[in-house]
This record gives structure tokens, sequence and C-alpha cells, in this order.
């Protein structure tokens, strides 16, 4: 046996650990890799189109959102008045009024007693057309012919129509049913 001692390889390589100790130098990043990446870019984008959304959508005239409730809110009553008409079996009819002293702007007529539909627009009222016609006939046939109202504002239009055997339905486009 020997008592010298003789190194069996060589020396390994003493490996070190970046930290955030004073005196310690960051890490860069290479020239290569300097900028923004693709996720980064991509959370950008959505946001300004979130906001770009949120901005058009608070920017709507103001004319024509109050058409659309009214348009909306005339063809509910109107279904409303349809269902109430089958079921009494009663003739039932809707039309406008010119302003009278009690405020009414529309009517139902031949409605049960029972039932009270609103007779006033929400806002300023909006300008009626009805196309060959002076009311519209609700029932109690449950199919009528084709009918349409037509609701003006301004320079806005909005229609609200049924094929007589469907709802009434509001209706963007000025010229089909």
């Amino acid at each position: 046996m020997s008592t010298a001692w003789a190194p069996m390889a060589a020396p390994a390589a003493k490996a070190t650990t970046l930290t955030l100790a004073p005196g310690n130098k960051p890490l860069r990043r290479p020239l290569a890799q300097r900028g923004f990446t693709l996720i980064e870019l991509l959370v950008v984008v959505a946001l300004i189109a979130i906001a770009t959304a949120t901005i058009s959508l608070s920017l709507r005239d103001p004319a024509a959102a109050q058409l659309e409730r009214e348009a909306e809110r005339l063809a509910a009553l109107l279904e409303t008045a349809r269902a109430e008409a089958r079921v009494a079996g009663v003739p039932v009819s809707w039309a406008p009024l010119p302003a009278e002293a009690d405020g009414a702007q529309f009517r139902f007529q031949g409605l049960p007693p029972r039932v009270q539909l609103p007779n006033r627009w929400l806002g300023e009222p909006p300008g009626v057309d009805m196309a060959g016609a002076k009311q519209l006939r609700l029932g109690p046939e449950p199919m009528v012919g084709a009918q349409r109202v037509t609701l003006h504002m301004g320079s806005q239009r909005i229609a609200i129509v049924t094929d007589g055997l469907g709802p009434f339905e509001v209706s963007h486009d000025e010229e089909g049913g």
C-alpha cells in the first residue's frame, strides 16, 4: 500500500450561480432578444380593440337609440295585444292618435277591460307611418294579413313588421318586410 495519494481525474470545474447579491453582474439579454414578445404585443392590441369598441358604442346617436327603444317596446305591446285578442276572442286594433287633451298618443281598441296597456311613448313621440291603413288589426284570428308600421325621428327610420303569421319584429331595412 502506498501512502501517496494521486488524483484519479482532473478537478471538476466549479459551477457558479448568479444571485442578486451586491457585486454580482446582472444577466443581460443578447442584442437579438431585446424588444417585446408576441404575447405582449397581442395583449396590447386586444386592449386597444376593447377600448375602441367601448368608445364607439358609447358614442351612438341618441335619436337612433330612442327610436330603437320605442320600436322594441311597440313590437312587444303589439304582440301582447295580439295574444290577448286571441285569448278573449275579440277583435283588437292599434292606432296612433293626434295630440289629445288626455295625453294619449296611441290606442289599443277592443281589449278586455282587465287588460290595460300603455298609451304613450317613452320619450319624444316619433312619427308613425302605416302603409295603406289607419290602424293595425291584431286579432282575434290567428293569422292576419302582413302589416307594417314605420317609426321615424328626423332622418332615422325603423319598421315594425309581421307577415301575418309570425310575431311583430323590428326591421332596420326600409323597403321589405
